[in-house]
């Protein structure tokens, strides 16, 4: 089983998707005139203060929580650690460069989800690319809209939504508290039910409370560890671009890499975290209050940069105290040896690795909160919104049985559906890629005769 879906993911996974996936943010980038550098103060600006003006379900704020509770999860732990384990210090090179280019194509979900999204028969909004596909390319593009929205419920229930997450956190609280995987599984379960059961509201409400805290006190562990091993981050940030053009000798417990492992493995995790190019964000973004599409979409896009921010402390971390070339040591057990080289212990117990279980079961379980209603909109597309509580029902005995699971198998399940997301959602933003630059020289033109106007009145 495993070598087949091995064999299913690099087929997926090769140049063609690979060349579509950065083509796709390269053709944005020059198109949207490098926004992605120009406008990422205002970005972040807006992030720290939005505007909340326009109908919606919930806040910009809100909007850009469910968002990333979405996308940091265990990709920014686990996934960092299998990509540079799996393909060197030169996957953490691709994963930028991934990022960069990734920031457009994101700048552009967001974009399109708020133009085109709509309000399903219980008057809540829906959107994401099934809907900018329908209504943006016509109906006779209706296939590649069910494609995506059948792709994305698969993500769901079986990619990032629920086995990738719930393994990672049973996996971690078992090792580190001894509590059976199983019962972490059936808590998992129920918590998820108490919060997803109350609608995008709560989880947005949860996801608000939670994302700004594990987010810089998860950072704030990394920097520590960097700061302690100061004199290896140069170093390490050479082997890493070295390690992206030339391939990777075999350094202590590590076998060595390609060129291309580096490559692929880098750009397949780095869309895993950051989910740029996925077009699930533009889910979550629809629902948001905003007035103007392009503002919305730069919000979005600041999402990308923060994760990636994330995604390069962890690999730093696991660069500079060696732990990224220990071969007997995967997934999340390599950043608890980093946590672990300069934290104490009090008795048995690793203040590393307490930390590290804090981090990422809140990573992972904020996760599951945003793909839950990832699925349940592609749910809605697809069947309306009586499949709504039986898809809810379903997603929580996804997440009972993750903790039992493989962990090599998981991801590469996840890398699968992944990749089938991809290409329904990039021939929309190729083919709607001229919309996304008038809604933004909408939106730029409008804010500079504004800034013109106050000059005069000055």
């Amino acid at each position: 089983m495993l070598s087949l879906l091995e064999t299913i993911n690099q087929l997926i996974w090769g140049f063609p998707l690979l060349i579509l996936l950065v083509g796709t943010g390269v053709l944005l980038t020059i198109r949207l005139k490098l926004i992605q550098v120009l406008k990422l103060p205002d970005a972040l600006k807006l992030v720290l203060k939005p505007n909340n003006k326009g109908t919606g379900d919930i806040s910009s704020f809100g909007a850009i929580c469910t968002e990333l509770a979405a996308v940091l999860g265990t990709g920014n732990i686990v996934g960092v650690a299998t990509a540079i384990a799996t393909g060197g210090p030169g996957a953490l090179f691709w994963m930028w460069v991934a990022a960069f280019f990734g920031m457009a194509t994101k700048y552009a979900e967001g974009v399109l989800g708020i133009k085109y999204r709509i309000l399903d028969e219980n008057g809540n909004i829906s959107g994401g690319p099934m809907y900018y596909i329908l209504n943006g390319m016509g109906k006779n593009f209706k296939p590649i809209a069910v494609l995506f929205a059948i792709s994305g419920m698969l993500v769901a229930l079986l990619g990032m939504g629920t086995f990738t997450q719930v393994n990672a956190i049973s996996s971690t609280i078992e090792n580190t508290l001894g509590i059976p995987s199983g019962l972490i599984g059936i808590t998992l379960a129920i918590l998820t039910a108490v919060i997803t059961f109350g609608g995008l509201p709560k989880i947005a409400k949860v996801a608000q409370l939670l994302i700004p805290f594990m987010a810089s006190g998860y950072m704030l562990i990394c920097l520590l560890v960097l700061v302690i091993n100061l004199k290896a981050i140069m170093p390490a940030l050479q082997l890493i671009i070295e390690s992206a053009f030339t391939t990777q000798a075999a350094v202590g417990g590590f076998g060595g890499a390609t060129v291309m492992i580096a490559l692929r493995t880098g750009v397949a995790r780095g869309v895993f975290s950051n989910e740029a190019g996925l077009g699930s964000s533009s889910i979550a973004v629809a629902a948001a209050k905003s007035e103007w599409a392009a503002e919305q979409g730069l919000i979005s896009m600041s999402g990308t940069f923060l994760d990636t921010l994330i995604n390069t402390l962890t690999g730093l971390t696991l660069m500079v105290t060696g732990a990224w070339n220990m071969a007997e040591i995967q997934g999340s057990a390599l950043m608890e040896m980093a946590f672990n080289s300069i934290l104490p212990s009090i008795g048995d117990l690793a203040i590393g690795s307490v930390l590290l279980m804090i981090s990422l079961t809140l990573f992972a379980y904020t996760t599951i909160l945003g793909w839950n209603y990832y699925g349940e909109r592609c749910c809605e597309f697809l069947f309306g919104v009586k499949a709504i509580k039986p898809y809810r029902l379903l997603f929580i005995l996804m997440i009972s049985i993750g903790a039992f699971l493989e962990l090599s198998a998981i991801w590469l399940i996840a890398d699968i559906v992944n990749g089938l997301m991809v290409f329904p959602n990039l021939i929309a933003l190729f083919a709607l890629s001229g919309v996304v630059v008038q809604e933004t020289h909408h939106y730029l033109t409008h804010f500079k005769h504004q800034k013109i106007q106050l000059v005069r009145k000055g």
